[in-house]
This record gives C-alpha cells, structure tokens and sequence, in this order.
C-alpha cells in the first residue's frame, strides 16, 4: 500500500508531537529532582537509621536547636579549601551543631592546584583536635576545582601527603569523600583502608571496582528545619552502635589508649 504526501505529513507531525512531549515530560521531570520536588533516592530509615547533613556558608546562618530537634545524627561542615581559603561560617557552624548535640565532623575541598601538605597546614590550623567528633573528611571531586589537571600519579601522591599529615594531627585516618568520576580516575584500587563518603544523587550508590562505602550523600536538594534553603542529606552505612564508635574512635592523640 502507497503511503500518500498527506499521510506522510499527518506521521511526520505525529512523530515531531511525540518527540516534543517526550522532551518536554524529560525536562520538567529533571527541573523536578533540581528543585527537590522529587528524589531518585529515599534511604530506608530502618536500613540507615543514622541521618546526616554536609552544610558550608552556602546554607547562611542556621538555626542548629531547630536542626537539632529533628533527625539528624551528624553534620559534616565545610572548614577550608585549597592552601588558604577558611570557609566564613566554619566556627559558627562547629559550635551550633555541639550546642544543638549533633555529632560533628570538618571537611576540607582538596584542590589540585595545591600541594597537599600545604592544605593540611590550612586545615589543621583551623579545625580543633576534639573527642566525640567525626574524622576530618577530605573532599575529592573535580566540580568546582581548578584546571589544572596533573598526571593520575602526581594527584595521588599529593592526597596522600595530605592525608597522613591530618592523620598525625587528629589520630585517626581520614575520611574519602568522592565523586564516582573522581574515584574511577585517580583511586580505583588505591588508599585501602580508608572509609569512604559516595556522592550518588542521580545513579546507585556503587563504586566502579565494588568497594564498600560508609556514607552516602544521597540528595543535594533536601529540606531540613533550620535551614533556609537546600542543603546536602546523607545516611551512614551501619548501626547506631557502629556509629557511636566511629565517634568516640576520633580526637585522640596518636597512640592513645581508647
């Protein structure tokens, strides 16, 4: 059977109208998991029990009792970047979550421009040694880093430097925050041994060479009271228990007796 110029026409802007409602249902479906109207990820609470934030001057001031009165175990906040960059709110932010009793933790945006020694001295300079918090947390991803990319070999061995300094100062190993892009490039298979935090809001929480992960940064559009804003959630990978002792592992002096 022929297929007339008409009938052509009618199937052509029929496909062209499929095309553009697709387009349009795959566009207001991105705008809402952006917006947080909807999530790809809902932990489950009785899988993860232990709930947490990651907060910087990004989220602005914070009321931490409002935060405090809701589930949230833990708060990771944001203390330096790169040689010498502090993050304006660090000090806030480290006093509210203790007064609000939320366990909490430093992290520090590594930066590829900078030798990793020269970070830990900005780290270490600001984030007191203290017992009952969290270990200091690297943060190793390449949003918002410079452009200078050095060999695979070269980066590793600066997030090493980094990272044995600030396990001298605060007696516990440090932990890995990554992107999965980040990991397949430069730690596939490299530093054993150290806990792992995994930034997956769009995809699984699976690394590329299977290794376990402890924390899970599973939306960056949550609402939290306290908080004007969006702000980052994250469940920890194990039982209150094993969290409590994750705590009370970290702040000690090298060598020290638990």
């Amino acid at each position: 059977m022929m297929t007339t110029p008409s009938g052509r026409t009618r199937a052509c802007a029929i496909i062209i109208a499929f095309c553009a409602a697709a387009l349009v249902a795959a566009l207001a479906a991105a705008a809402l998991v952006h917006y947080g109207v909807i999530w790809l990820h809902d932990p489950d609470p009785v899988r993860y029990p232990v709930r947490g934030i990651d907060v910087s001057h990004h989220q602005g001031a914070i009321e931490w009792s409002a935060v405090g009165a809701r589930r949230i175990d833990f708060a990771f906040i944001k203390a330096t970047e790169g040689g010498d960059h502090v993050d304006s709110r660090f000090a806030e932010n480290w006093r509210g979550a203790a007064s609000a009793g939320i366990a909490r933790g430093a992290y520090h945006f590594f930066t590829l421009c900078r030798a990793g020694s020269e970070q830990a001295r900005n780290f270490i300079s600001i984030v007191p040694r203290e017992n009952g918090a969290l270990p200091p947390v690297v943060d190793l991803e390449y949003e918002g880093n410079c452009r200078n990319r050095p060999a695979e070999f070269v980066v590793l061995d600066e997030i090493k430097a980094f990272l044995d300094a600030v396990e001298r100062r605060y007696g516990v190993r440090p932990i890995l925050y990554v992107t999965r892009e980040f990991y397949d490039r430069h730690l596939r298979g490299a530093l054993p041994g150290y806990r792992i935090w995994l930034r997956a809001v769009y995809e699984r929480p699976v690394l590329p060479d299977g290794r376990a992960w402890d924390f899970w940064q599973y939306s960056s559009r949550g609402r939290v009271a306290g908080i004007d804003g969006r702000v980052d959630l994250n469940v920890f990978r194990g039982t209150r228990r094993e969290f409590d002792a994750l705590v009370s592992a970290s702040g000690r002096a090298p060598g020290s007796a638990p």
